[in-house]
C-alpha cells in the first residue's frame, strides 16, 4: 500500500476523516471504524485531508500530531470551519503538555498517545468533559523530559520555526535539530 491509497472512502453514516502517514495504521483503523458505522476517508498528509474536506464536512476527526509537511494541528481549525461541532482526536507518538494544550486550545477534543486503536479514539469522541478525578502523577517528572517539554513548547510559540526557537533558546539551529530529531525522555 503506499501513501496515495491511505485515502479511501466507504459507506456509514457518520462521516469521520483519519489523517496519518501511517498506511497501516490507517488501514486498520479505517476497517475498525467502517465496521461500527462510520464513513471513513483517510489522508496520510493535511494537503489531502484538505482535497477530502472540500466537499465533506465531517463530524468526526482522528488526526496524527508529526505527519509530512504541516502538523496535525493546523488540519484542526480547516475542520472546525467547515463543522464547528466536529469531535476531533489528537494521536501522536510524540506526547508533550505543549502539543497537548496547543491541540485543546485549537479545538480538539480529546489526546492520546500511541499506540492507539479504534476503542481509544471513539471513547474520545465521546467524551464530553474532563475528567477531575483523574489521579495525579506518582512521581515527578525527570529533568530529560522536562527539558523536552520546554523545547517543544518554545517551538510551538514558534509556530514550529526552528530557527526562531533556536534563537529564544539560546542555542545553535543544528543542536536544536539534534535535539528534536530524537524521541522524546521518558517521564
Amino acid at each position: 500500500m503506499t501513501t496515495a491509497d491511505c485515502g479511501t472512502e466507504a459507506g456509514g453514516e457518520r462521516a469521520m476523516l483519519l489523517v496519518d502517514d501511517d498506511c497501516n495504521l490507517c488501514w486498520v483503523l479505517q476497517r475498525a471504524f467502517e465496521r461500527r458505522g462510520y464513513s471513513v476517508k483517510s489522508a496520510s498528509s493535511v494537503p489531502q485531508a484538505l482535497v477530502l474536506l472540500r466537499d465533506w464536512p465531517v463530524g468526526y476527526a482522528a488526526i496524527d500530531l508529526r505527519l509530512p509537511g504541516p502538523s496535525g494541528l493546523t488540519l484542526i481549525p480547516a475542520l472546525r470551519k467547515i463543522n464547528p461541532l466536529v469531535r476531533v482526536v489528537m494521536m501522536t507518538g510524540y506526547a508533550s503538555i505543549a502539543s497537548a494544550v496547543e491541540a485543546i486550545k485549537l479545538g480538539a477534543i480529546h489526546y492520546v498517545a500511541k499506540p492507539v486503536d479504534a476503542n481509544m479514539i471513539e471513547s474520545g469522541f465521546q467524551r464530553l468533559a474532563g475528567d477531575p478525578d483523574i489521579a495525579p502523577g506518582e512521581r515527578p517528572v525527570s529533568v530529560h523530559r522536562l527539558t523536552w517539554e520546554h523545547i517543544h513548547g518554545v517551538l510551538a510559540d514558534h509556530h514550529g520555526n526552528i530557527s526562531a526557537a533556536a534563537r529564544a533558546l539560546g542555542m545553535h539551529r543544528r543542536t536544536l535539530q539534534r535535539k528534536l530529531g530524537k524521541h522524546p525522555a521518558r517521564r
